[in-house]
C-alpha cells in the first residue's frame, strides 16, 4: 500500500494553509495561501506573522490572542470574522482591505506538547461586501410598488448571495455574536444569523425593512444611528446599549443589554450600499455586574453602620471611664480613617485602589506644598489597602502632633519603588519628615507603635523601621508584592 505524501497533500489543499511556531514565524504555507495573500513563500518561511502582515490594532491583537490560545490550550480556537489589511508586495504603505475567516488547530509532537498551529484561512470580503446586493436598481421615487420591489429585490439578492456562498454562509450563521447584513437606506434586511433570530424571538426578517421587521426598536435611538452611520459612512460601536423588545405588548416585553457595533458596506466605487451589524447579548453579564453591586451597597451599608456602633459604645465606655480627651480624639480618627477606606474601596467595587489615591486621602489634611509624592502607580487589593489606609493614618497623626507638621517648618517626602530581592518582588516605601523646629516625638511603645508594626509585619507579611532623626522621624516599610496582588487574602482578617 502507497504511504500518503502529507506534504504533497498540505501543498495540494485547495484552502489556504499555514503553520506557524511558538514565536509566531512561518513555518510552512501551500500555494492556496500564497495565491490568497499575494505573497510568495520565500517571503514568508522564516519571517513572523505580524512583522509581515502588521497590525497594531483591535484585529492584530484578536488574531495574536487566537493562536497563543491553542498553544496554551491545545485546543482549536476559530475566527468566524476578522477585518485584516494585507500590504501590497513591492508598494510600502499600501494595503488591501480584506475580511477573513480563520480556523487555528493544534500540532503536537509525540509527547503531546504544541509545538506548531496550522491556519486554516478563508477570504470572506466578497460576502462581506455583497456584491450583488450592491448592484440592485434601487429607484428613487416613492410608493408601496417600490417597497414591494425593493423587498423582492433584496429576498432575490440574499437568496443569489447564500448559494454562492454556502459554507460561509453557514459559518456566519452559526456563530455565537449576533450579526447581521441591512442593504440600502431603508436597511432591508438581507441576512441574519440564528443568534441575532433567537435574540429577537425568531421573527421572519429577511426582505424586510427594519423598522417594519422590529417596530418594537422605535424610539430607542437604533434607527437613528443605523441611518447616522449609513450617511457618514462613519462606524458606530456601544457597549451594554439597553433595548426594549416586544414593547408593543407589555406582558412579554423584555429588557436587554447589548453590544453592537454598526459598519458601513461600501460597494467597488466606494459608496455605501449597506451595513454590517455585529454584537453580543450581555443582558446576564450586565445584571449580575448590578446584582453585585447592590450586594456591595449592601456591605458597605452594614460596615458603616456597624463603624457607627463600635463609635458610639466607644463614646459610652469612654465617657464612664472618665478618659481623657485626646484618648477618644484618635480612636474616633482611627474609626473615620477606617471608614474612609473603605468608601474609597467602595467607589472601586471593591477591586483595587491605587497607592498615591489612598496616600492623597489620607494626607488631605496636611498642606500640600510642604508634601512630596514620588512613586509609579501600584494598585492595592482590598487587604492591603485598608492596611495601608490605616498606617497612612497613625503615620500622618504622628507627623501632625509631635514630628513635621507640628511646626510650620517641617516637610514630608514619600516615596515607593518595587525591588527583587532573594523571596521575589517587594514593594519598598520610605516616609521621611524633615525640617522639624523641635526634635520629634515616636515613642518606641504605645498603641500607635504597636498597631503600625502589627499592620506591617502581621497584615502584610512585611518589615517596618522606624528612626527618630533630629529633624523628623523616618520611617521605611517593605512588603512582598504578592501581598498587594488581587485575591491575596481579600478580606481582612
Amino acid at each position: 500500500m502507497n504511504r500518503l505524501d502529507f506534504q504533497g497533500l498540505f501543498a495540494a489543499l485547495s484552502s489556504p494553509h499555514m503553520i506557524v511556531d511558538h514565536d509566531c514565524s512561518f513555518v510552512a504555507v501551500n500555494e492556496a495561501y500564497e495565491t490568497a495573500t499575494n505573497h510568495s513563500r520565500e517571503l514568508l518561511l522564516g519571517r513572523n506573522l505580524f512583522d509581515v502582515f502588521p497590525n497594531e490594532g483591535e484585529p492584530g491583537r484578536r488574531l495574536r490572542n487566537s493562536i497563543e490560545s491553542v498553544f496554551a490550550t491545545g485546543k482549536r480556537d476559530v475566527i468566524a470574522y476578522i477585518h485584516y489589511e494585507i500590504p501590497r508586495p513591492g508598494n510600502p504603505g499600501e494595503f488591501d482591505d480584506r475580511y477573513w475567516s480563520a480556523v487555528h488547530s493544534p500540532l503536537f509532537d509525540k509527547d503531546g506538547k504544541v509545538i506548531f498551529v496550522l491556519q486554516n484561512t478563508a477570504d470572506v470580503t466578497e460576502l462581506v461586501r455583497l456584491r450583488e446586493a450592491a448592484a440592485l436598481p434601487f429607484r428613487l421615487d416613492l410608493g408601496e410598488m417600490e417597497l414591494i420591489q425593493r423587498a423582492q429585490e433584496a429576498e432575490a439578492a440574499y437568496k443569489a448571495t447564500l448559494s454562492a456562498s454556502a459554507d460561509f454562509r453557514r459559518l456566519f450563521q452559526q456563530a455565537p455574536g449576533l450579526i447581521a447584513v441591512m442593504h440600502g437606506p431603508d436597511h432591508f434586511l438581507t441576512f441574519v444569523n440564528d443568534a441575532f433570530g433567537k435574540l429577537v424571538g425568531g421573527r421572519d426578517l429577511i426582505g424586510m425593512p427594519l423598522r417594519e421587521a422590529l417596530p418594537d426598536l422605535e424610539s430607542q435611538g437604533f434607527f437613528e444611528m443605523l441611518s447616522s452611520v449609513y450617511s457618514s459612512g462613519e462606524a458606530w460601536r456601544g457597549e451594554d446599549v439597553p433595548l426594549v423588545l416586544g414593547a408593543t405588548s407589555s406582558s412579554l416585553q423584555r429588557n436587554l443589554f447589548v453590544d453592537l457595533s454598526f459598519s458601513p458596506i461600501r460597494d467597488a466605487a466606494g459608496g455605501i450600499v449597506g451595513i454590517l451589524m455585529q454584537g453580543g447579548d450581555k443582558t446576564e453579564a450586565v445584571r449580575a455586574k448590578r446584582r453585585h453591586r447592590l450586594m456591595v451597597d449592601e456591605l458597605n451599608h452594614r460596615v458603616k453602620n456597624t463603624l457607627a456602633t463600635v463609635q458610639s459604645i466607644a463614646r459610652q465606655s469612654f465617657r464612664s471611664a472618665n478618659a481623657p480627651e485626646s484618648v477618644k480624639a484618635s480612636f474616633e480618627a482611627r474609626i473615620v480613617a477606617l471608614s474612609d477606606a473603605h468608601n474609597l474601596l467602595s467607589r472601586r467595587y471593591w477591586e483595587a485602589v491605587d497607592l498615591s489615591v489612598l496616600l492623597a486621602q489620607e494626607l488631605s489634611d496636611l498642606p500640600s506644598e510642604r508634601v512630596r509624592l514620588v512613586g509609579r502607580a501600584v494598585d492595592l487589593n482590598p487587604k492591603s489597602a485598608i492596611a495601608f489606609a490605616m498606617i497612612f493614618h497613625e503615620l500622618a497623626t504622628n507627623a501632625s502632633q509631635y514630628g513635621a507638621f507640628a511646626s510650620s517648618e517641617g516637610e514630608l517626602s514619600v516615596e515607593w519603588r518595587e525591588e527583587q530581592s532573594a523571596d521575589g518582588p517587594k514593594l519598598v516605601l520610605e516616609w521621611i519628615e524633615s525640617g522639624a523646629s523641635a526634635k520629634p516625638a515616636m515613642p518606641a511603645s504605645g498603641f500607635g507603635a504597636t498597631l503600625l508594626s502589627r499592620l506591617v509585619e502581621g497584615e502584610l507579611s512585611g518589615h517596618l523601621r522606624i528612626e527618630v532623626r533630629p529633624d523628623g522621624v523616618m520611617c521605611y516599610i517593605d512588603v512582598p508584592a504578592v501581598m498587594l496582588e488581587p485575591g491575596a487574602d481579600a478580606v481582612v482578617n
